[in-house]
């Protein structure tokens, strides 16, 4: 009889600091224990506190064990699964909310840490719960449940209605009404021979990683609401277009397929019902691009992705010139819960014009990077202090980059915005995917924006002159300005850029690009400012515009000349050392290895 259950995170990010290996190790152990009927060992996806892995929890009581190393094994089946004796110093200790800061450190289950506190999981309420790789544990839990009323309760019009009260907007970046998009791709070609549903996992953003989460850690739940989507619209062929970047997600999901398949919830006749429909995966090459709905479903046909000119939209014409219907992994991950919970549950959710929740992929300079979901209204700062921990080493909270490259830098001033479709695009971000990159007094905004656009001119695909050459010169001028050879006139010729490459360009890739250059030249001018006219980097971050100089507190220990790898840095054995301006390349070695903080970067 299983008397314990131990979940160990198999995530990408608790894989890559060695899960598996615990995994082994643990069943090898209670194995020779003899506790290898009694403690079930269960693979899990994500469990969101990616910073902390790798993670295991026992339960029933919840104990939560992070950073986990192979070592530590045999203590804790020896002390708590075999003795029932937790390992305190292995527990997460956590200081709780603001208030009980001054508190001392407490041994807490997951669910009371407060990373955990304040959010709400529908999208990726299985994450971190089952094995995505059993489509039992996901029956279990209400899985196909959803399908099953659709199929047998429920008309093409009355799933369309639901999801259309619900006021779920598209999580892909849009944030178009996910219920109208329904609609549309059945009722506008309504006796199309053939329709398809396509899911967009194409997740390129810098920093992102909701969509690979969710299909690693609750496949089913993606291919479930697809069958619903295809039994709304009338199509019995679904493609989920996944990056081949994500190998566990492609794994865990092409097993949830064959698994879906021999349960008959996916192929013929379905639940009995007449209903046909069934799914394959369709791999992307990594192309940032791809993730335009016109430019993946030319990638699906196995053509060049490239965006093509809309109308006509995939509903009328989309994948093979057929109507189509295309949503993201979190968008699709919320379809059961609304069929299950009703709509009025989901729209109660959030704001009046941004219903439900958000997932969110903190990054950057945080103090608990990681997956967070949470309703929408949520202000940025509770993102940031009681979630993620605030900024770690004492810095000051500078930014907050949400889209990716297609979204903008949101200052210190917004911090207590509301986290909503309209509210940032009213500041020049927008919601995108739901990258959400933090920056510090460290980063150099002309930086950030020109790291921005550097990627967006290396995923350009090059069909429209506004985004492949209007870019570029972009680029170019943003590349002067970290040089020091930047003007005044130049920040008027890249404004009127941007809105050129805005306003022309053929997809969103192109007409989103100019976003992080306009919301740092909105927010932070005074730094490009100090670039031209100081022809200095407030930040120390850009090469051509920093300067290292020893002071007075240098002892002459000589380690900085030591480990010059440009032999730039002269001086006699404790007296104080020189560096030659000339031959220094900037790299920092020398503050890095100064034992005395005798080098400061001006």
């Amino acid at each position: 009889m299983i008397r314990s259950h131990v979940l160990i995170c198999g995530g990408t990010g608790c894989t890559s600091s060695g899960s598996n290996t615990l995994r082994n190790v643990l069943e090898e152990q209670l194995k020779a224990k003899g506790l290898d009927e009694e403690v079930k060992v269960v693979k899990t996806g994500c469990f969101g506190l990616c910073a902390l892995g790798p993670i295991m929890i026992v339960y029933p009581e919840g104990t939560f064990y992070s950073m986990v190393k192979e070592e530590d094994i045999p203590e804790i089946v020896e002390e708590h699964l075999l003795k029932g004796r937790p390992v305190d110093r292995l527990i997460y200790k956590d200081t709780g909310d603001a208030e009980e800061k001054a508190e001392v450190d407490k041994l807490i289950s997951l669910n009371d840490t407060a990373f955990y506190k304040k959010q709400h999981r529908v999208a990726l309420r299985n994450c971190g719960v089952i094995n995505p790789e059993n489509i039992d544990e996901y029956i279990a839990m209400d899985g196909y449940k959803a399908l099953g009323k659709v199929l047998t309760e429920m008309t093409p019009d009355d799933v369309i209605d639901a999801v259309k009260k619900s006021g779920l907007r598209g999580r892909g970046g849009g944030g178009f009404s996910t219920g109208l998009k329904w609609q549309l791709a059945k009722n506008i070609v309504p006796n199309a021979d053939q329709k398809y549903v396509c899911c967009n996992a194409d997740e390129g953003d810098p920093g992102a990683f909701m969509d690979r989460s969710v299909l690693e850690g609750d496949p089913h739940t993606v291919i479930e609401a697809m069958a619903i989507a295809g039994y709304a619209i009338g199509a019995n062929q679904g493609y989920v277009y996944i990056r081949a970047e994500y190998p566990i997600a492609v794994h865990r999901l092409q097993i949830a397929i064959d698994q879906a398949r021999e349960y008959g919830l996916l192929g013929k006749d379905i639940f009995g019902t007449g209903f046909d429909f069934d799914m394959d995966i369709r791999l992307g090459a990594g192309a940032f691009v791809c993730g335009e709905e016109t430019a993946l479903m030319t990638s699906i046909e196995g053509r060049r992705g490239e965006p093509r000119p809309r109308p006509p939209f995939p509903a009328e014409k989309g994948l093979f010139a057929k109507p189509t219907l295309l949503n993201n992994v979190e968008t699709y991950a919320n379809i059961t819960q609304i069929i299950l919970n009703g709509p009025e549950w989901f729209a109660a959710m959030g704001t009046e014009k941004s219903k439900g929740t958000k997932v969110f992929a903190l990054g950057g300079k945080i103090t608990h990077t990681g997956l967070v979901e949470i309703p929408m209204g949520t202000t940025l700062r509770t993102v940031i202090e009681d979630i993620g921990g605030g900024i770690p080493n004492g810095k000051k909270f500078k930014a907050a980059q949400t889209g990716g490259p297609s979204g903008g830098c949101i200052p210190a001033e917004h911090m207590d915005i509301p986290i909503d479709y309209d509210n940032l695009i009213s500041i020049g971000s927008m919601m995108g995917s739901g990258g959400l990159i933090v920056m510090d007094e460290d980063n150099c905004m002309v930086d950030i924006a020109k790291f921005f656009l550097e990627f967006t001119v290396d995923e350009s695909c090059g069909k429209c002159t506004p985004c492949r050459i209007g870019n570029k010169r972009l680029l170019e001028l943003l590349n002067k300005i970290t040089e020091g050879k930047g003007t005044m006139e130049d920040l008027d010729k890249m404004e009127e850029l941007c809105y050129y490459i805005k306003n022309n360009s053929l997809c969103g890739l192109g007409q989103t690009a100019p976003n992080p250059v306009l919301s740092t030249l909105r927010f932070f001018r005074d730094e490009y400012i100090a670039h031209i006219q100081d022809k200095t980097c407030p930040a120390g971050v850009c090469k051509k515009l920093v300067k290292f100089e020893i002071t007075d507190a240098c002892k002459g220990c000589t380690k900085c000349a030591r480990n010059c790898p440009v032999d730039a840095i002269s001086g006699a054995i404790r007296e104080k050392h020189v560096i030659n301006q000339d031959k220094c390349i900037k790299c920092g070695a020398c503050i890095d290895n100064c034992s005395f903080k005798a080098i400061i970067k001006k």
